[in-house]
């Protein structure tokens, strides 16, 4: 994928995100374990979102791409970011967004507990 479409996913699952009245806590984390797309806040939920992004399903469904490595890499960096920042959440819960483009509009996916 490319670093357009990428961004164009971020920013379209972001707005989503706030419309649904979460509150973007940071995007593009990355520390040395690694790298979280978006940390929201969903009343007393942390929310860690992987964002997947296609311009067609030729190669499959993008949360095909978030497999055990990708998981296991994306808890073992929230769990840094919550040391780092002293951050204490009672429940964190892990999402895939996917992002398709269809003609002209970007549809959003919301995979809430997908891993």
């Amino acid at each position: 994928m490319n670093n357009k479409l990428g961004k164009i996913g971020e920013d379209t699952a972001t707005k989503y995100l706030e419309k649904m009245k979460y509150k973007i806590l940071k995007r593009n984390y990355r520390s040395r374990k690694g790298e979280i797309d978006i940390i929201a806040k969903y009343g007393n939920i942390l929310v860690i979102i992987e964002v997947k992004s296609r311009n067609n399903k030729n190669y499959g469904y993008p949360i095909e791409a978030v497999n055990k490595i990708k998981a296991d890499k994306i808890k073992n960096c929230t769990k840094y970011f919550l040391y780092k920042e002293n951050i204490n959440f009672s429940e964190i819960r892990f999402d895939v967004i996917e992002i398709y483009k269809i003609k002209e509009h970007y549809v959003v996916n919301h995979i809430k507990n997908a891993f």
